[in-house]
């Protein structure tokens, strides 16, 4: 068992929850960043620095990709786990991360015709260091802290700022550097973040974590679940897993409209969208920041509504459905900006229109984000919680493919307004069906929790507040 660092707190918490803070903040930055620019230099012209595709292979190529990201962890935590342990996967992961933004940043005169070649390399990269980076971090948070502490929600409520802080300050100055200078230096940007991240790490883990991260985990807990795994399911756990079923599936749905921020609607910021504000053109990467900054502005108040609920706070099931209303709102606010401010190639929208798609979006998120991995841990039988976790960002991947796949029946000019109107009345539609039917399922699936779902003790605010902040971690 890992022992506690001695390194003394820092406003009430283990100085270590701080560098973790900015490990993290760090490698949100540089993923976000990167994430911010990656369609719009794929679609960029080849006389402007990009690679000059067409709207819907950018997006099916971005589907791929983010669901990569999802996938990945998955064999990245079984390394961790079972051989590498977290804090070698954080380095190991966070070095092959900045060498694909690294690499995705090598100008293209350097590159002799071999320039696509040389960007796969780098997405490549950037898929395998996710897979080793994303799933461990957040873990060893928690280590910092006995079992019954109370500081911990608070721990995961600074943690959690920290990568919504650098989920919004990657876009902007990343997006700034490659719209003033060019696409390669916005991912040399966000390989500098990265870059900070893994010395932060090198230069004071041991210090501030101690041994925290440094066994595999699963060697300590192996005999436990090899005994486990011989127990046949109980009817209550039968249940409870049709229930993370049912729920996965329909999180489907919302991460399908929900990953459109990154690919469809970055193109729409950037091709139908007045950017102008005082004489200065808004890049449309900046868009990307909103999410992150809307967390951290809204998750507190949304935290004290539930606080206000008490018991009558809806349930899990219930969340959802109203998640899936803030999506179609989203989507609702596109077509009345369609509508209402006309048609044709040369259309450009108000910015405030994006700033409300988001708004709601973002709300939506905050209703549902934060229940995923909850329901997971609460509902999964101990000796199937990894599988069940693994299935949870399964249909997450899923949702991100499927979203690029939708986005890329935008087409082109002034056929791409007309599609992006039928794609949103789509998504809308679709998301408001799929709230009708989770509300109408949401006894049932209650029911079948068999009192998991129950406050059986008092909540407060600070920890309705880590779970709202929860959904980047959820992200990652």
């Amino acid at each position: 068992m890992s022992s506690l660092p001695k390194a003394g707190d820092f406003l009430g918490h283990p100085k270590g929850l701080f560098l973790l803070f900015g490990t993290e903040m760090w490698e949100r930055f540089g993923y976000y960043g990167m994430r911010a620019i990656l369609v719009l230099y794929l679609v960029a012209l080849v006389q402007e620095g990009g690679f000059g595709w067409s709207n819907a292979d950018a997006l099916s190529l971005y589907g791929t990709f983010t669901m990569a990201v999802y996938i990945t962890p998955l064999l990245g935590g079984w390394l961790a786990d079972n051989v590498l342990g977290q804090r070698k996967a954080i380095i190991l992961g966070g070095l092959l991360m900045a060498a694909g933004h690294f690499t995705m940043g090598i100008p293209h005169g350097y590159l002799a015709g071999q320039e696509e070649n040389v960007f796969y390399i780098g997405l490549t990269l950037l898929c395998l260091g996710n897979g080793l980076f994303k799933p461990n971090i957040s873990t060893m948070v928690g280590d910092l802290y006995k079992e019954g502490d109370q500081r911990r929600d608070g721990a995961f409520t600074i943690f959690y700022m920290g990568i919504n802080l650098g989920g919004a300050l990657g876009p902007l100055i990343a997006g700034y550097a490659a719209a003033a200078m060019g696409w390669q230096w916005g991912f040399i940007v966000a390989g500098i973040g990265m870059v900070i991240s893994v010395l932060m790490q090198l230069a004071l883990s041991n210090k501030y974590l101690g041994d925290i991260g440094v066994v595999p985990s699963a060697k300590l807990s192996q005999a436990q679940s090899e005994s486990n795994t011989k127990e046949p399911l109980t009817k209550v756990e039968t249940d409870r897993i049709k229930v993370i079923f049912t729920m996965s599936v329909f999180s489907i749905i919302f991460w399908m409209g929900f990953e459109q921020a990154g690919g469809l609607m970055n193109l729409f910021a950037n091709d139908y969208t007045d950017r102008m504000l005082l004489g200065f053109e808004v890049p449309a990467s900046w868009f990307q920041s909103l999410n992150s900054i809307f967390i951290i502005v809204f998750a507190p108040l949304v935290a004290i509504v539930w606080l206000k609920l008490d018991k009558r706070e809806p349930n899990s099931p219930v969340k959802f459905a109203i998640a899936l209303i803030f999506l179609a709102l989203g989507f609702i606010t596109m077509i009345f900006a369609l509508m209402t401010q006309g048609q044709g190639d040369n259309l450009q929208i108000s910015m405030m229109w994006l700033v409300l798609f988001y708004l709601f979006h973002t709300l939506g998120e905050l209703c549902l984000s934060p229940i995923g991995l909850s329901m997971v841990s609460k509902l999964a039988p101990l000796r199937l919680a990894s599988m069940l976790m693994g299935i949870w960002f399964l249909c997450t991947a899923v949702a991100n493919k499927i979203a690029g796949f939708v986005g890329s029946f935008l087409g082109e000019g002034e056929e791409a307004v007309d599609n992006a109107m039928g794609i949103f009345i789509g998504l809308g539609a679709t998301a408001i069906l799929s709230a009708v039917i989770m509300y109408l399922l949401s006894d049932k699936l209650v029911k079948w929790m068999h009192g998991a779902e129950g406050h059986h003790e008092p909540q407060t605010t600070e920890h309705i507040l880590a779970e709202e902040l929860e959904v980047t971690a959820e992200k990652q």
